[in-house]
């Protein structure tokens, strides 16, 4: 018998499909009481049926899978599955936005992990129809959220419950270790955060993005809160909002020799970052992913800023 929050579950010790239904529970249980999922995201998290043979369909979700020690039964990744270097030797998919059932279909997986992106929608119907099961793990732009989503994975999954409190207890560490450098802060700064360039006019971070959830993990204010999504914004917009700290991607940092050049082409040389040259160039995975390295560059940033 086990008592929880009141209600008493009796079972017996021989009934296999009894002991099922209740680890999954137990599961569902706790990712409830710690991460208060929705009711909508906790079918998702039941132990899978087979997961001889898993695609994953998004970079944090691969990278999960593996910080979880599950990568045994991988069978191929997207291509924003760059991490660990490991990932890179399966299959790819193609672009996590931009699968094709075809591809899906050849490689035979009894399940799909999938990040919340995931399309386009018409594959997703397509691959629903098949006998495939197919699981699209919640998204949260928080620590919460990464916490939460490695204790969906790890309950598909069925990892064994002392590893994966390990490893959930790794991330609460990461967490603390976030929180002290955050209390540290002697200011708030106001920051962009660019993840490429479209023509002369920056892509950047407003709310309700991965970017502004990572801007926030550091303790930092978002230059451009009052927008929604992923947007090209103009220099005179940028001017005007007067960011302490430019972050941009390295994919969106590519096309430029260095931090000058990055500067002085775009003209973010005359906002105060610019001219103070506070631009810092990171991993768009690692900062935007939501994996559990997320939080570790989200640390980082935050003990730089701080000792401005």
């Amino acid at each position: 018998m086990i008592k929880i929050g009141g209600s008493v579950w009796n079972y017996s010790s021989s009934d296999s499909n009894k002991l099922y239904v209740m680890k999954n529970f137990l599961r569902t249980f706790l990712v409830l009481f710690f991460l208060l999922i929705t009711k909508s995201s906790l079918s998702n998290c039941e132990i899978a049926n087979n997961d001889d043979r898993i695609v994953a369909a998004g970079g944090s979700v691969t990278e999960t899978i593996f910080f979880l020690e599950k990568e045994k039964n991988l069978v191929a990744r997207d291509l924003t599955s760059n991490f660990p270097p490991k990932a890179l030797e399966l299959p790819s998919i193609g672009y996590v936005r931009n699968l094709s059932s075809e591809g899906l279909l050849s490689l035979k997986p009894t399940l799909i992990l999938a990040e919340a992106d995931v399309g386009p929608d018409n594959v997703i119907e397509q691959v629903k129809k098949t006998s495939i099961e197919l699981r699209i793990v919640p998204d949260n732009y928080s620590e919460e959220g990464i916490m939460s989503k490695a204790l969906c994975i790890g309950s598909i999954l069925d990892v064994d419950d002392e590893l994966l409190n390990e490893k959930i207890n790794s991330l609460k560490k990461s967490i603390n270790t976030l929180n002290n450098v955050r209390e540290k802060a002697k200011s708030r700064k106001k920051i962009i955060l660019i993840l490429m360039m479209r023509g002369t006019s920056p892509i950047v971070a407003g709310s309700e993005t991965s970017g502004d959830g990572f801007i926030a993990m550091t303790g930092n204010e978002n230059a451009f809160l009052d927008m929604s999504g992923w947007k090209p914004v103009g220099l005179e917009n940028i001017i005007e909002s007067n960011p302490d700290y430019i972050i941009v991607t390295k994919r969106g940092f590519s096309g430029f020799k260095n931090t000058e050049d990055f500067l002085k082409q775009t003209g973010l040389i005359a906002t105060q970052a610019g001219k103070n040259g506070k631009l810092i160039v990171g991993d768009g995975m690692e900062m935007l992913g939501f994996g559990p390295r997320t939080l570790t560059f989200a640390a980082k940033i935050s003990e730089l800023l701080t000792h401005e």
